[in-house]
């Protein structure tokens, strides 16, 4: 049986979470940084190849609900994947780790400070049971380059430079691209903000806020 999930604390002046398991160890996903875009992309720029292995770091603001009262959560993350691999890292603004999730085919792995590895083989599930709150990470692989299937099944491509590009997937989330960021050194355009949404029964309204900082292809 999957441990319950850890306290999580918002920014200075939010509500503090309520505990999600008696023997948690507070740990903080704070920080207000702010989440505007840093450089403006062409409206001409092309659509870059999806990327199979790709590093990606920066920032992350969620908003859900926890026993019919809001919650805030805000600090960073590493990405990385491979094309049979997923790893991705939540920092507090001090920068310790929150949590880690590993994917690969068929287990997704868990680990938050303090706590033994929570294993499941649908990384979705195990992440929204253990953190107490939806993380679609296994939508994120497409989703961070500006891909995706929509509710119907047709793929989606976001165009490059069109501000709050979207589109709704199967299970319920809403993905918006804010606002976009060219790379000096590729010279590419990539997604900057990125926006989810999802309604939930587990937490309510859960909306999702993605700010990229930096890309690397290994």
């Amino acid at each position: 049986m999957m441990a319950k999930p850890g306290i999580f604390a918002g920014c200075p002046g939010l509500r503090r979470a309520a505990a999600l398991g008696a023997a948690s160890v507070a740990l903080l996903l704070g920080g207000c940084a702010g989440m505007s875009a840093q450089q403006a992309a062409s409206p001409t720029a092309t659509t870059p190849a999806y990327q199979e292995s790709i590093d990606i770091s920066g920032r992350i603001s969620v908003q859900y609900e926890q026993g019919n009262s809001p919650q805030s959560l805000h600090g960073s993350f590493i990405w990385s994947q491979t094309a049979r691999q997923t790893d991705l890292e939540l920092l507090s603004p001090l920068g310790q780790t929150v949590a880690t999730i590993s994917v690969k085919p068929g287990i997704a792995t868990l680990v938050q400070s303090g706590r033994p590895p929570q294993v499941a083989p649908d990384v979705d599930e195990l992440a929204a049971q253990s953190l107490g709150w939806p993380l679609p990470v296994s939508g994120m692989r497409q989703w961070l380059q500006g891909n995706g299937t929509d509710s119907a099944g047709k793929p989606f491509q976001a165009k490059p430079g069109e501000n709050y590009a979207s589109f709704s997937t199967k299970d319920g989330w809403r993905v918006v691209y804010a606002n976009w960021q060219s790379d000096p050194d590729s010279g590419q355009t990539r997604p900057k903000r990125i926006d989810l949404t999802r309604d939930t029964e587990q937490a309510g309204k859960v909306s999702i806020r993605i700010a990229v900082d930096s890309w690397k292809k290994p």
